[in-house]
């Protein structure tokens, strides 16, 4: 049984998903989540399809028995976040993550700075899931990261999926004030909510209530 049962980051068949936000919610439920977050790919969505996700979603909220979170998962690019301002304004967060293949550690963390130094997110995705194939940032650059979500208001996601960040980053993120959110990265309404991974490495690095960013709702 979870603490704190929620899920910020799952995905539908509007984007690369295999379940629809209906299925989605009918698992958060069935788990006993108290929040869910849809968070399709933003560059799947023409504005048209956008529309429909986002009265989807809403109206899924006003029906279902959970707080229920419109969100999108944007691309770090060079350029950027590649969420737009006319899809971030009507939303309740946006995660961005770096999906693009980089060939060094060195690569990610710009990509990862240039993006905090934006400010054009609310959550960081599936941060240091490269690191293991391609190398492990140095001490300074994960503090340079660590002081821009700090001064930036922005969190981190402990993600299930790819079982990142670790304890001593997190332990970091809950010393600086740095809000943290649990994610499944759920592809499919069966992986909702497996988000034991994540609970247990935020509580064994000392996490609380308050160093979660909903966790007002929880």
């Amino acid at each position: 049984m979870l603490v704190f049962p929620h899920d910020a980051h799952t995905h539908t068949t509007y984007s690369d998903g295999s379940g629809s936000i209906g299925d989605n919610v009918a698992s958060a439920e069935a788990r006993g989540l108290l929040l869910l977050g849809i968070t399709d790919h933003g560059h799947y969505m023409s504005p048209g399809t956008f529309k429909r996700y986002v009265r989807e979603v809403r109206r899924w909220a006003a029906e279902s028995g959970l707080v229920l979170m419109l969100g999108v998962e944007g691309n770090i690019t060079e350029n950027g976040v590649d969420v737009p301002e006319w899809m971030a304004r009507e939303l309740d967060y946006v995660i961005a993550s770096v999906h693009r293949r980089v060939r060094t550690a060195d690569e990610y963390i710009r990509l990862v700075r240039m993006a905090l130094i934006s400010g054009e997110m609310d959550v960081i995705g599936h941060f240091g899931a490269s690191f293991p194939h391609v190398g492990f940032p140095r001490e300074g650059e994960l503090r340079e990261v660590l002081e821009l979500a700090e001064a930036k208001g922005v969190a981190f996601e402990i993600n299930a999926s790819y079982h990142v960040p670790d304890v001593a980053f997190l332990r970091e993120c809950i010393k600086r004030g740095v809000k943290l959110t649990f994610a499944s990265d759920a592809h499919s309404p069966e992986e909702v909510g497996r988000v034991g991974w994540s609970e247990k490495v935020f509580r064994r690095a000392g996490g609380r209530r308050e160093d979660l960013l909903f966790g007002e709702i929880l």
